[in-house]
């Protein structure tokens, strides 16, 4: 039985936890350190880019590890839409981006998985144009019709590139997109990274948010480029007491997800001082994660 009766959930990244794992090492350590669920990441690599491809056997025998331990891989960081994206001039990448995002939602759908995360980039490797920026949102539309189908949620994440880095741009995408299948997924660190008041900018997008990415970031300024990744929570910038006071005002109850990155020995510790401390600040904030 899974608990549900706790203010929110609370996932764990699959990057938080080192390459070198097997899925049973990652879930079983998953558990232990006292998550809800696993965020699968599905990035540019060619070796994740593979799970795209297993087989149903493959699948299910990953989806049966789930259930041995009580601990689902409940939503998907779809990343690989940064080599292969939709808002490509080259109509061979946007193909690519359209199976990719195919083979992910049935992926999800025979995993369980409830959410994808996607990327909010129209390009990244390219020159962005008022071009790539139409050929995106008609992707994102093919996607939704996809994602509909299925009955997964796309949650659209806002990025470390000024392209999609606030839940403002957002909001302006989601007039062209209006499905409830299409949605926000916020990450607190990239707003905050690129100087939005990341409070308002929460309660702006209130009633589109499916889940949250719990990350620190040093801030974008004239002297710093900013820092998007590989910090552990309470080293950068970011407001979580005030982004939990603002959470628990919206009263909301979806899930979140610690976003770090296994760089060396101390990851395990890295993890229990993340989470230790988003435990105290949520609980300060009346949102309490234990």
């Amino acid at each position: 039985m899974h608990n549900f009766d706790k203010p929110f959930r609370l996932g764990l990244y699959e990057k938080a936890l080192p390459n070198s794992l097997d899925w049973e090492e990652k879930i079983l350590m998953a558990k232990e350190l006292g998550f809800d669920f696993i965020e699968i990441s599905v990035d540019e690599s060619d070796e994740r880019l593979q799970r795209l491809d297993w087989s149903d056997d493959e699948i299910y025998r990953l989806r049966h590890l789930c259930e041995k331990y009580g601990l689902p891989l409940q939503s998907m960081c779809l990343s690989a839409h940064r080599r292969f994206p939709f808002g490509s001039e080259d109509p061979a990448i946007r193909q690519q981006a359209h199976d990719i995002m195919e083979k992910a939602i049935n992926l999800a759908y025979k995993l369980g998985i409830r959410c994808i995360q996607l990327a909010g980039y129209d390009v990244y490797y390219e020159p962005q144009s008022p071009a790539t920026h139409l050929r995106f949102i008609e992707g994102m539309k093919t996607a939704t019709k996809m994602a509909e189908r299925a009955g997964v949620m796309l949650g659209v994440e806002i990025m470390d590139t000024p392209y999609l880095n606030s839940l403002s741009k957002f909001e302006v995408l989601k007039k062209a997109i209006p499905s409830p299948y299409f949605m926000a997924y916020p990450d607190v660190g990239n707003i905050t990274g690129w100087n939005y008041d990341t409070c308002t900018e929460l309660k702006l997008s209130s009633e589109h948010i499916v889940q949250i990415h719990l990350k620190d970031t040093r801030k974008v300024s004239s002297d710093c480029k900013g820092q998007f990744r590989d910090l552990v929570i309470g080293e950068g910038q970011v407001d979580f007491p005030a982004i939990f006071r603002t959470l628990a005002e919206m009263q909301y109850n979806g899930p979140m997800v610690l976003e770090m990155w296994a760089q060396d020995e101390h990851w395990v510790n890295n993890l229990r001082l993340a989470k230790s401390r988003l435990e105290s600040m949520s609980q300060e904030a009346g949102m309490a994660l234990a």
